[in-house]
């Protein structure tokens, strides 16, 4: 990997005037110094995956398309046949997009009750949106609960120690998005990753 990414200090500078970000701007947007951000951008500097997240997010853009990764093509379409449930903490998940992009959008059943997912409070990187599908849905941002009944939504900043819980039995069906980046915090939301 190390070999490769000096093909990224070009990108960056690209990325940074695409964005109309002067170096110091840019510099200060993710964290660094004025002469970190230009030794990286003349390769003179490797970054580490922390950098290049913050860079990613600071141009908009994602760390394959720093790293010059070409996805390959992905189906648009996600059929309902193909969507297979996977259960974890007693919650139903059924994966309704692509694998591998920043949004991570699921169905998710919620049944009513104390199970072992309903008390964990959840914090983590990231914004979540949720649509309430059938039943009555118990959401909690920090200190304040909220009802949703059908039809209604929510959309927060994933930082907030949120908790979600079926409020209404037999329990609530949702379509959940997050941008839950893969990692241990992950494992902590939603047990194995569905996929």
């Amino acid at each position: 990997m190390t070999e490769s990414l000096p093909a990224v200090a070009p990108r960056l500078r690209e990325l940074r005037r695409e964005s109309g970000l002067t170096l110091e701007a840019a510099a200060a947007r993710v964290g660094l110094s004025p002469a970190h951000l230009s030794r990286l951008e003349t390769g003179q500097r490797q970054p580490s995956l922390p950098m290049l997240l913050a860079l990613a997010r600071a141009y908009a853009t994602t760390v394959s398309q720093l790293l010059g990764e070409t996805p390959a093509d992905r189906d648009p379409v996600v059929r309902a046949a193909r969507m297979e449930p996977v259960e974890a903490g007693g919650w139903t998940y059924w994966q309704a997009g692509g694998p591998g992009r920043a949004m991570q959008p699921l169905r998710v059943q919620v049944p009513y009750g104390h199970g072992p997912q309903e008390g964990l409070v959840r914090v983590h990187p990231g914004e979540e949106w949720l649509y309430v599908l059938k039943g009555e849905l118990r959401l909690t941002l920090g200190e304040a609960v909220h009802v949703l009944p059908p039809g209604d939504s929510a959309h927060f900043d994933s930082l907030t120690p949120h908790r979600i819980a079926a409020a209404s039995r037999p329990g609530v069906e949702l379509l959940f998005v997050h941008t839950l980046l893969r990692s241990a915090a992950g494992e902590l939301c939603f047990g194995r990753s569905p996929s």
